[in-house]
């Protein structure tokens, strides 16, 4: 049951992609290749590359997957439950970074490929907001709270991830299957609730 109302959140909707470590941009693009930003995204510094990698499953591969820069520390690759099963990976439900045990890929760029161990994920829906934002909504880092989208296709998310920190600018993200189930476009405000 939903008890309280928090407030509202545009929503971002988050197409397949892959985040690259520099030791892999470099195996994939060449040694000292940097990304070529195409389009800044809502989050600060974060972008949309021009470049874009083949993802080769154990079933099928899909091509034209954005690279989303800047550099990270790991690799990381986020599709939706349908882009699993094209791939046929079992691809696990995680907040970005948490890795471990996931299923792994191959991933091939223009200069050369990489097969990863683990690192596939679908991820969990979550909403980014600054610290001032989290006040008023009464939240913290890591809560989990339910979202209501309104309108002919209406549905309740459950658990939403919070994620907390100053440079965060406010958006939930949901991926494409989500998206496309609550017909939800990029900007449009859902309501955040508490349990």
């Amino acid at each position: 049951m939903l008890k309280e109302f928090l407030g509202e959140v545009p929503v971002g909707v988050s197409n397949r992609h892959v985040h690259l470590s520099k030791e892999h941009l470099a195996l994939l693009f060449g040694d000292g290749y940097e990304l070529t930003v195409k389009k800044a995204l809502s989050q600060t510094g974060q972008y949309a590359a021009e470049e874009t990698v083949t993802l080769e499953g154990p079933k099928r591969s899909i091509g034209n997957v954005r690279i989303l820069g800047p550099v990270r520390g790991q690799t990381q690759v986020e599709v939706s439950r349908t882009d699993a099963f094209t791939l046929g990976v079992n691809a696990p439900v995680r907040d970005s970074g948490s890795l471990a045990g996931s299923p792994g890929i191959k991933i091939i760029g223009p200069k050369g490929s990489i097969t990863l161990e683990e690192g596939v994920i679908i991820a969990q829906r979550h909403i980014h907001m600054d610290e001032a934002t989290a006040e008023r909504f009464g939240v913290k880092d890591k809560d989990i709270v339910s979202v209501v989208v309104d309108g002919e296709r209406a549905v309740v998310f459950r658990n939403v991830l919070i994620r907390v920190r100053n440079d965060f600018v406010l958006d939930m993200h949901i991926d494409t299957d989500e998206a496309n189930a609550a017909s939800l476009a990029n900007g449009q405000l859902v309501k955040v609730y508490r349990d």
